[in-house]
């Protein structure tokens, strides 16, 4: 399974997704989550969880999904976006990708926020758009492909994000994602992998 095995670890997020998804009845069983979320209950803003050792906290709210939607369109971004960095870049530099930028969007969105119940890819999936897009102008040689209708798109989506119409919405994961994916697409010199 040629597909699979240039993805490994776009199924593997794939599968953790979906794992927690019917675990935890789609986020409705607060006791499932309470261990995935950034910080536990009485944390009041604070960081106390993760300075005691958990520090799991920091990726971990890019598995929890609310409802089928959210996790369908999140991970079918996922498999598209991802699996296109993983086979240009290579498994190990996208598991590190992904560590950070689900840190940078979670620690952005709890730093302004304060509320620890939040979950999703969505962070995650602007920082795939954002380094795809990136590599895509500054270094095209290398095979990442980005519509630009799917960058406006995907910044309209944002921005409408934004306006409080589409309700609870973790706008923060969202814009430390992207800004966090453009950096890195920006820095990246842009070599395949060995």
């Amino acid at each position: 399974m040629p597909i699979i095995k240039n993805a490994i670890v776009t199924v593997i997020l794939i599968a953790i997704c979906g794992i927690v998804a019917l675990l935890s009845g789609l986020g409705s069983s607060q006791a499932v989550l309470q261990d995935l979320f950034i910080a536990g209950p009485g944390s009041h803003g604070g960081y106390q969880d993760v300075m005691n050792g958990q520090i799991w906290r920091l990726v971990t709210p890019i598995f929890i999904h609310f409802s089928v939607l959210h996790i369908f369109f999140n991970l079918m971004w996922v498999w598209d976006l991802g699996r296109m960095i993983e086979g240009i870049k290579g498994a190990a530099f996208y598991a590190v990708f992904i560590l950070l930028v689900g840190i940078a969007s979670n620690v952005l969105q709890y730093s302004v926020t304060h509320s620890p119940y939040f979950g999703g890819m969505s962070g995650v999936i602007y920082g795939l758009l954002g380094y795809v897009w990136m590599q895509s102008r500054y270094r095209p040689g290398l095979g990442f492909e980005l519509h630009k209708n799917t960058v406006v798109m995907m910044l309209i989506w944002y921005v409408l994000c934004w306006t409080g119409l589409l309700g609870a919405i973790a706008n923060w994961a969202h814009t430390g994602g992207l800004l966090m994916g453009v950096l890195i697409g920006y820095l990246d010199p842009g070599r395949r992998r060995s």
